[in-house]
């Protein structure tokens, strides 16, 4: 059986321990590949690593580093569709998704980072007799830690700028979604790269990622994942006053006013809540519409929502694919039984698909839109991260105000409404890190990206991931004068 080992050093490294875990294919419930199973000793190996590299990478400087991370994203380009291929059977979701989406935005992140690295500059600040200016220097070695929904899409967001800025990485992919970290870790080979520069640890949370959370040579963590780990990766790094960028989980609000443009609206709020069968930490889970056009609006969406088709992700006919893993397939029905005995109404889907043929054993759920919750039970506060969104009715904007922030995290938020001083309204008065106005996922990398409340602390994006991944050192020179 194929086996996925540690990327330290620039070459495949066995565990120290020997020890492997299964991976999984979720849309056959098959175990296809085994992944390596690190702990201390290997963290301490892939550190080694980078801090032996660190130096070196530096003094490239922003236009030979910008040149590495450029090869990359071609041989990313030229590799799309074997990389489209391994994350469809890694994780799940349709191959027309990976393909479209997933891989050229791998190219994008590393080829928006090259750019920015040739591009950053700091700040400098005049006095009467003397000058100020800011020099920012590169952490050293620093971790990122990514999650199973948008594998190497999100590890690429993380390790893009901290690569630009001049540090050099250790990565911790998700253990349930290994593969394309893997293969891009074999591609920097190809490139040209330098060993060291970038290392990969696979491994559970507990062993793995913890390892390299409370590793001392770590200067900085990015970490995207779930509330109650970010907590602990928070709690963590505080003794030792390392930095730490976490994007967390969401309950996003959909805000429909009865002056949205209608056949629009419901095709992108299905859109915004189904999307990778809703395992996007931006889907718009709770779909909140003006009770004016309630009763329209809710038989529309139900149509389009029960028409989405579940099937075998390698089929270009499949809408949605399958759940991550059976665990997380378990908690999603769960949560689905939670909310029918809170007295929510299941309008469309509430139960697990059966997929003939190959995918037999696969981890489907349907498409589920559920009614009749009151905004502050379980199933509208806590995230569920699967292909579940409920619908609640607001009689003004107001309402709308308070019904989208009764909620502790704040993550994003969609508005439709062709009003645009209601848009601008509602968009300000809204507690989160991101809303789009008659849109859904349309994104500018430049922007910053990330929550409020428990969404997480700090912004990744542009400037604000560069400014991150390096230490500010103000210099203060008296002219004379």
């Amino acid at each position: 059986m194929h086996k996925i080992d540690n990327f330290i050093d620039g070459q495949r490294q066995a565990p120290v321990s020997g020890h492997y875990l299964d991976n999984v294919e979720p849309a056959t419930g098959q175990v296809y590949s085994q992944v390596a199973s690190s702990d201390a000793d290997d963290v301490d190996r892939a550190v080694a690593a980078a801090t032996a590299a660190a130096p070196g990478w530096y003094e490239l400087g922003a236009t030979g580093r910008a040149a590495c991370m450029r090869r990359l994203a071609a041989l990313v380009t030229a590799h799309a569709d074997a990389l489209a291929q391994a994350e469809s059977k890694d994780n799940g979701k349709p191959l027309w998704l990976a393909s479209e989406v997933d891989i050229p935005r791998v190219a994008s992140n590393l080829e928006f980072f090259a750019d920015a690295a040739t591009q950053f500059a700091s700040e400098c600040h005049p006095m009467t007799h003397g000058i100020n200016y800011t020099l920012r220097e590169p952490l050293g070695v620093v971790g990122c830690i990514s999650p199973w929904n948008l594998p190497l899409y999100l590890m690429t967001w993380k390790i893009a700028p901290a690569l630009a800025a001049g540090n050099t990485v250790v990565a911790k992919p998700s253990e349930v979604t290994p593969a394309t970290a893997s293969l891009l870790a074999e591609l920097t080979v190809e490139a040209g790269w330098p060993p060291g520069v970038l290392n990969l640890v696979h491994g559970s949370g507990p062993k793995a990622g913890a390892s390299l959370v409370d590793h001392p040579g770590i200067k900085a963590v990015s970490f995207t994942g779930g509330t109650a780990t970010g907590k602990a990766i928070a709690s963590a790094m505080a003794p030792t006053f390392r930095k730490v960028s976490l994007e967390l989980g969401g309950k996003n609000p959909t805000v429909v006013f009865d002056d949205c443009d209608f056949e629009q609206t419901v095709d992108q709020v299905a859109r915004a809540a189904f999307s990778n069968q809703g395992q996007i930490c931006l889907c718009g889970s709770r779909i909140l519409v003006q009770q004016s056009i309630y009763e329209r609006f809710k038989k529309a969406l139900v149509e389009r929502v029960a028409a989405l088709r579940v099937g075998d992700p390698t089929e270009s006919t499949s809408q949605q694919g399958a759940l991550v893993s059976a665990a997380h397939r378990d908690k999603v029905l769960v949560a689905i039984d939670t909310a029918r005995a809170e007295g929510g109404q299941v309008l469309c889907g509430g139960h697990p698909v059966e997929v003939s043929g190959r995918c037999s054993e696969g981890y489907f759920v349907a498409p589920t839109l559920i009614e009749g919750l009151d905004m502050y039970c379980a199933t509208a506060q806590e995230e569920i991260f699967g292909p579940v969104a409920t619908l609640h009715a607001f009689a003004d904007e107001t309402e709308a105000v308070q019904l989208a922030n009764a909620t502790r995290y704040g993550l994003a938020a969609s508005v439709w409404s062709n009003d645009v001083h209601r848009c601008h309204r509602v968009a300000k008065n809204l507690q989160c890190g991101i809303v789009w106005v008659n849109c859904w996922m349309v994104r500018d990398l430049r922007t910053p990206f990330g929550g409020t409340k428990a969404s997480g602390l700090g912004r990744e994006g542009g400037l604000e991931a560069m400014r991150f991944f390096t230490e500010p050192k103000n210099v203060c020179i008296d002219v004379g004068l």
